[in-house]
């Protein structure tokens, strides 16, 4: 049920990189943030909300239906259950680096096996972030990988510490709130790949914890562009939503999740002082309750609500100065389309909004390869970097796949400093 959840984590502008069609006698497509002369072909169909008018011309298959999958897309809570169980799990080679961050933590940075020998130094590098409790083991994660690769990207699934089996070393998790492990893995990568242009996709709170980095690194992020997916935007609004109806499902299991995740480390916090209430965090019937027993004492907040208030990304979207592509379902249970900050994208000639009629949570069973393949949103994601990489062409040459097989784990002995 993990993938199911809140988080399961070069400055360029959109002026620089957006090129323009020739203005033809074609009918206006009105924006919410502006009037834009395009071809009809081009236009966006009207069962999508698109908010912000860059890169529009750059994504191929806006101006197509929204299409849920007959009966799975008809129910949110159906579909994102059913993608979380049923979708497909590509099998990939990984060769895993386990990074020491400046606290002496640890994340786990799971590459594609063989990459090293088949790809050029300079090509584009995608950081993964996925969402709260998960890792390179998620399908959403799986099929984004295998996209970008076939399309000669290098990839990297960035998992959490305790996440993805990433060891915990020290009596800190990670959180909404926390950016100092995605900035070192971020500068770890930029280091190991000094030709290469950097990207990011998250989802979830995933996507939540990448916008804000965007936000607060601004014009000096060295991220060449950005997506986000499922991002829960307020924390404060998703709270008292996941807390109502069905969502308590996916609150139990999430709560699980985290629980399990603690327990394998607990000796870690034995002996921790201060308002941490172990026993709480160990116990939680909730993820508001895990956070109030560890995560809002970790960070430093007076409480959950000061957490949530303090660690929502609809406050970074003003600030950011990276292409980005946001991507939400107007029906997603766990990130309410009311918290989707609207007015800063809008105002924000660097972001651009898509919001589909259905898709429930990190679902979105519909286009070419519902119902158990790839989400309908890879696409699109995929056509927005291509087209922030080589502006224009949206053509690269594919890498070869032979490499992916079996699933596996072929771990670096030892900590990388």
């Amino acid at each position: 049920m993990t993938r199911a959840s809140v988080g399961s984590a070069f400055p360029l502008t959109s002026f620089h990189l957006l090129r323009r069609p020739t203005p033809t006698p074609t009918s206006l497509y009105a924006t919410a943030n502006a009037a834009v002369a395009m071809p009809d072909n081009q236009r966006p169909h009207p069962s999508l909300e698109v908010v912000g008018d860059s890169f529009l011309p750059a994504l191929k298959t806006l101006n197509r239906p929204y299409h849920p999958y007959p009966i799975i897309g008809w129910n949110r809570h159906l579909e994102t259950i059913f993608a979380s169980f049923f979708r497909s799990l590509p099998a990939v080679r990984f060769r895993r680096q386990c990074l020491r961050t400046k606290d002496d933590g640890v994340v786990a940075l799971d590459w594609v096996s063989g990459d090293d020998r088949l790809l050029p130094e300079a090509s584009p590098v995608l950081i993964l972030l996925p969402g709260l409790t998960g890792g390179s083991g998620d399908t959403y994660v799986r099929h984004m990988l295998l996209r970008a690769r076939k399309n000669g990207w290098r990839v990297v699934v960035f998992n959490s510490r305790g996440c993805g089996d990433s060891p915990v070393t020290t009596p800190q998790f990670y959180s909404a709130s926390f950016l100092g492990d995605l900035r070192e893995v971020v500068a770890h990568v930029a280091t190991r790949y000094p030709k290469a242009n950097l990207y990011a996709v998250g989802w979830s709170l995933g996507a939540n914890i990448l916008v804000r980095y965007l936000g607060q690194e601004s014009g000096s992020c060295p991220l060449s562009g950005a997506v986000s997916l499922c991002n829960p935007f307020n924390l404060v609004i998703a709270d008292e939503d996941f807390r109502k109806g069905f969502n308590i499902v996916y609150d139990k299991a999430l709560a699980n999740s985290l629980c399990k995740i603690f327990k394998k480390h607990a000796l870690l916090f034995e002996d921790m002082e201060g308002e941490f209430n172990i026993q709480l965090a160990a116990n939680a019937k909730s993820v508001r309750e895990f956070d109030e027993g560890l995560t809002r004492v970790s960070f430093g907040f007076k409480s959950v609500d000061d957490y949530y208030s303090n660690s929502s990304s609809s406050d970074s979207i003003k600030h950011v100065s990276t292409p980005l592509l946001c991507i939400q379902a107007a029906n997603d249970p766990i990130a309410p389309s009311r918290g989707i900050p609207r007015k800063d994208i809008q105002e924000n000639p660097n972001c651009l909004l898509i919001v589909t009629p259905k898709g429930g949570h990190l679902g979105w069973v519909a286009g070419a390869d519902a119902p158990r393949g790839a989400p309908w949103t890879d696409p699109l994601v995929m056509d927005f970097l291509q087209h922030l990489e080589k502006p224009g062409s949206g053509t690269s040459e594919p890498c070869s796949t032979s490499d992916v097989g079996m699933q596996s784990a072929e771990s670096l002995h030892g900590v990388e400093v």
